[in-house]
């Protein structure tokens, strides 16, 4: 992958979670992560349908897609989250994120419809988030491809992957209809 293909992919760069985030760290995410619907709506509202009909590079997803990724991707990490904390390292189902920006929903379905679902969404993880304590930050699940993995260091993980791809989503600004010259 290029350098320009690396940037435009990871417009916030890769996420490297430290071995063991600090409490500050923890709690810095997850106030990111109960920003983050707010931020969604508003680039939504900016930017519009014709917009982010628009993939953010090329081979990528449109901004539509990517809204929509944000309501699947987020609901299957507090599942986990969920799991990770009624179970023992509980092995989670992972999935084709690619084929499901695919089905019908991601085209039909309104982005008001993922934004108010991540809204909905949001406010109970970040409920469950802030009533763990460090016994619990430890806990584990066990992804597939990846192994273990910290819930502290996933609500890192997600607070990155709101960043990520929002970033992507405002790169579309650039491709806006300007006003007459």
């Amino acid at each position: 992958m290029s350098d320009t293909d690396e940037a435009l992919r990871y417009p916030v760069g890769r996420f490297l979670p430290p071995a063991t985030p600090t409490g500050a760290e923890v709690s810095a995410w997850i106030e990111e992560i109960a920003a983050f619907p707010a931020a969604v709506a508003r680039v939504v509202v900016q930017l519009g349908d014709d917009v982010l009909a628009t993939p953010y590079r090329p081979g990528g997803w449109t901004g539509r897609q990517v809204i929509h990724h944000l309501a699947d991707s987020h609901l299957n990490s507090y599942v986990r989250f969920k799991w990770a904390l009624t179970e023992d390292r509980p092995l989670i189902k992972a999935y084709f994120e690619e084929r499901w920006a695919e089905l019908s929903d991601y085209q039909d379905l309104s982005l008001a419809d993922s934004v108010g679902f991540l809204e909905i969404l949001h406010r109970r993880w970040v409920l469950l988030l802030r009533a763990l304590g460090p016994a619990e930050l430890c806990r584990e699940f066990v992804h597939p491809s990846s192994g273990p993995i910290r819930l502290d260091q996933n609500i890192g993980v997600y607070a990155w992957h709101g960043r990520h791809h929002l970033a992507q989503v405002t790169s579309l600004a650039a491709t806006r209809p300007r006003g007459p010259l």
